[in-house]
């Protein structure tokens, strides 16, 4: 981003995840992170010291106040809409945490709304500037794995405290329904899903969704029971197989050596895997995300439409439909 204009953002929520967009945006260059806002002083003040830029507990204030171009708003999802309608409304270019809101509708109403104001809109779905994505990405559009035939993930871990208006389907599994879409460049044709409540009363926290693209089979778990965390995906092809860890990033790609037409005998020699080396320069996924969202306003370049985070949240709203009615969604 050399010999490129500064651009002045703010962040509206600086909890569990907007103050690592405070850390991040302090550290990019041709970015200058003016201000912070939270309801909770204690935590805004606190970030805003620690990054050296103005506190406001009313962001609608901030907003009024500070000379800013863009904002990431990282509030509870419930909040989502009414937040980022007034920053659009404003003109600031905005950064939606995922999901894009709780609603279909509002999700509509915040895309129609910076479409009439001609302002820049981008949704954190962070998996997608995970490096470890891009390359498995890379390697199904080059067919390594010739034609994908299943793809089966878990993100399972302990209950986040922090989350206190979505359920485990709208929090956790929207991550991977979109990774599916968008590694298969396409929406699932039919979704089944079960889910509970084992731990928490209020809403679901385990959910085991059922996806089919095509001929691919998707299966995907997701939990806030399980006492580790595991974020895993793994697929299989006719030509091998990859499996992902997203949080080390380690991607680990195996070629086949499956031929048809030999003996038994033969096959089982022939059998053995030859694991290929995958070349994968390691970064922080949220630093990719915020550099591509400065890049995206001063260079016109979207990395993510928020049609794609509409379609992610829709079909959200599909499997959570699926388990309550107990009926396969086409």
């Amino acid at each position: 981003m050399k010999n490129m204009k500064e651009v002045k953002v703010a962040v509206i929520g600086v909890g569990n995840m907007g103050r690592h967009h405070a850390r991040v945006y302090s550290q990019l260059k041709n970015v200058k992170l003016v201000a912070v806002s939270d309801i909770n002083e204690n935590v805004g003040k606190e970030i805003a010291s620690k990054y050296g830029c103005k506190f406001y507990k009313d962001y609608k204030e901030m907003l009024e106040k500070e000379k800013i171009d863009a904002v990431s708003i990282a509030v509870p999802t419930s909040l989502h809409k009414i937040v980022a309608l007034d920053a659009i409304n404003l003109g600031k270019h905005v950064l939606i945490e995922k999901p894009i809101a709780d609603t279909v509708e509002s999700a509509k109403e915040i895309i129609e709304a910076a479409k009439e104001k001609n302002v820049k809109l981008m949704i954190g779905h962070i998996e997608r500037f995970n490096p470890a994505v891009k390359k498995l990405k890379e390697l199904l559009e080059n067919k390594k794995l010739g034609d994908i035939k299943t793809i089966i993930i878990k993100r399972v871990g302990l209950f986040p405290p922090q989350i206190k208006d979505a359920n485990v389907v709208i929090d956790l599994a929207i991550h991977d329904i979109d990774i599916c879409n968008y590694l298969l460049n396409r929406d699932p044709t039919a979704i089944y899903a079960s889910a509970g409540k084992a731990l928490i009363n209020s809403r679901e926290d385990y959910a085991n969704i059922f996806l089919k693209y095509g001929s691919v089979d998707v299966f995907i778990q997701v939990n806030w029971i399980t006492p580790i965390k595991i974020r895993n995906l793994a697929v299989t092809g006719t030509k091998g197989y990859a499996e992902l860890n997203y949080v080390t990033q380690d991607l680990k790609v195996y070629e086949s050596a499956f031929i048809k037409d030999e003996t038994f005998e033969e096959l089982v020699m022939l059998a053995q895997p030859k694991e290929l080396y995958v070349p994968l320069e390691k970064k922080e996924p949220l630093k990719e995300e915020l550099e591509s969202f400065i890049s995206y306003i001063l260079n016109d370049t979207c990395p993510m439409s928020p049609k794609d985070a509409l379609v992610a949240l829709s079909l959200a709203n599909k499997i959570i439909q699926s388990y309550r009615e107990n009926k396969v969604i086409f």
